[in-house]
């Protein structure tokens, strides 16, 4: 009976050490096969990495050798020298040679109105009239004190020779009867300022009052404007100053019509302004027919020296950087860039001053997408 729990013992130690056997062995083999796994996946990723790295690099080469390879086919010219006339084209004002705005200098009720909007006016003309009744009045009394400190003026002036009064009474008087001069003097001035009239010949525009209208001097009556002549004013950079003569024709466009008028230098300011670095520059233009009106723009066509062996290019071929202006030209079968010095710009062309050479072989078109050692065919014109 004692031999039975022994064996039994036994026997339970012997299954639990099989069944620990069996399990580790499990596991072991569990552990295995997910590193097996794992290996076989990450092997699979490197040699998808390894098939798109490769292709990429074959196509970047290849895409590289194409664009190098590729040749670019431009138009352009050949650069030469050629009589350039300077003409500076420039926005203008156009003023009346002579304007003003009609303004009464007193207050009062408008009396009559003796002219016609939008006609023409004589120097001296009368425009408007204000009415005066108490200013007249004033001068009537003026007048009378004027007499009466006359008369005591002459009285004191018997005496002080019979020396019955003394030389400061007598000054009273004397001053008694300037001043009573001085104010009808004074009246009559502005009974004068009543009557408005015409500074000078031209055209007077819409009128703002109507007879009965009290009327001050901050009320605008109506502008008045001389335009047989005419005032064009404009501005030029300070590099062409030097350049700009008294007594200058120039000719100049309006908008809404294609007609070239002319005009004559006859003021130049005496200093360059220095906010916008521009000389100004004022012109007279003749006006008879009067089909220029004063206030509109003026496009201006300032001549200026003529240049002998100048080089001039279209205008698509300069390039604005950040330093100046660059072009490209063809050097050897490759795109060369070239920074260039500019003057006078027209609608087609402009002026080089330093950059190019006669010979050069200029590209005109597609320089936007060009870099400098780019491949090209240039076809000239």
């Amino acid at each position: 009976m004692a031999k039975i729990p022994f064996l039994q013992l036994l026997y339970s130690k012997f299954v639990f050490f099989l069944n620990r056997r069996n399990l580790i062995s499990f596991f072991v083999n569990m552990k295995l096969k997910h590193i097996i796994y794992a290996l076989l996946i990450l092997g699979f990723g490197a040699f998808i990495a390894y098939r798109i790295t490769s292709n990429s690099s074959k196509k970047g080469d290849s895409k590289g050798k194409d664009e190098k390879n590729k040749v670019i086919t431009v138009n352009g010219i050949i650069v030469k020298t050629e009589t350039f006339d300077n003409n500076l084209s420039l926005s203008g004002s156009i003023e009346a040679n002579e304007q003003v705005e009609i303004r009464s200098e007193i207050s009062g009720i408008v009396e009559g109105i003796y002219f016609k909007e939008g006609s023409n006016v004589s120097k001296g003309q009368l425009l408007f009239k204000v009415n005066d009744v108490e200013l007249r009045a004033q001068l009537a009394q003026a007048k009378t004190k004027q007499g009466l400190a006359s008369e005591n003026e002459r009285r004191a002036k018997l005496l002080l020779q019979k020396e019955a009064i003394s030389q400061e009474e007598y000054d009273v008087s004397r001053a008694d009867y300037k001043l009573a001069q001085s104010q009808v003097q004074l009246i009559n001035a502005q009974i004068a300022k009543t009557s408005v009239r015409a500074p000078f010949s031209g055209k007077i525009g819409l009128r703002s009052i109507s007879p009965g209208t009290y009327i001050t001097p901050s009320l605008l009556v109506a502008k008045m404007v001389n335009s047989n002549q005419l005032k064009i004013t404009f501005s030029i950079p300070e590099k062409y100053a030097n350049q700009v003569k008294m007594n200058s024709i120039l000719s100049f466009t309006v908008a809404g019509s294609t007609e070239k008028y002319t005009a004559k230098i006859y003021a130049i300011e005496p200093e360059v302004e220095i906010a916008t670095r521009t000389l100004q520059v004022r012109a007279l233009a003749q006006n008879k027919d009067e089909k220029l009106l004063p206030g509109t723009f003026a496009n201006v066509e300032l001549p200026l020296e003529i240049i002998k062996d100048a080089i001039v290019v279209p205008t698509e071929a300069i390039i604005p950087v950040q330093n100046g202006k660059k072009v490209f030209i063809s050097n050897r079968g490759k795109a060369k860039e070239i920074m260039v010095e500019t003057a006078t710009r027209t609608d087609a062309s402009i002026l080089v001053l330093s950059g190019l050479k006669t010979g050069d072989t200029l590209i005109t078109s597609g320089v936007m997408s060009l870099k400098s050692d780019d491949a090209v065919k240039v076809k000239i014109k």
